[in-house]
């Protein structure tokens, strides 16, 4: 059962690839600020993860201006984030969780094989969760399906709240 209403975001610092190197970002830095937007995304490169994020880049401002801050979260390396970034024009911050601790403690690890034709195992299930200024969870959305998008007018709804 995924992370529930009401739960405080955990206590997790990953890895995020900047210019000066790799630095460690706490998914609770926004707290006492204002509210997070955390978007796991099954994969870096990929067609639906790539829309879903230049997406959500292109709401960046309108996040910034209610004092939300954004996290996406894949299991691909750092270096590998860092790329598709750069090639697909995407400004979110993008945390690496290649050793699965994000995932285990959202508890949105996909243990199918996905997709079945690839057969990989153990990617993040497309979620978005927002906490309140007080790192706790308001809103939660996992999907089942990974090519389905997340419902944006609920995130926005959410952080608005």
């Amino acid at each position: 059962m995924p992370l529930k209403l009401g739960q405080p975001l955990p206590e997790i610092t990953l890895k995020q690839k900047t210019d000066s190197g790799l630095v460690d970002v706490s998914l609770r830095r926004n707290v006492g600020k204002g509210k997070t937007v955390i978007l796991f995304v099954p994969l870096a490169f990929s067609v639906v993860c790539t829309e879903e994020l230049c997406k959500v880049t292109g709401l960046l401002d309108e996040y910034k201006k209610l004092g939300a801050d954004v996290i996406a979260i894949s299991v691909d390396s750092p270096f590998a984030q860092e790329a598709w970034a750069k090639q697909a024009g995407i400004s979110v911050t993008l945390l690496s969780d290649f050793n699965r601790v994000a995932v285990k403690a959202f508890k949105v690890k996909d243990t199918r094989v996905i997709p079945e034709k690839y057969n990989l195992l153990n990617v993040a299930k497309r979620s978005v969760f927002v906490a309140d200024k007080n790192g706790l969870v308001v809103h939660s959305e996992v999907k089942r399906d990974p090519a389905s998008m997340p419902n944006f007018a609920k995130i926005k709804k959410a952080v608005e709240a």
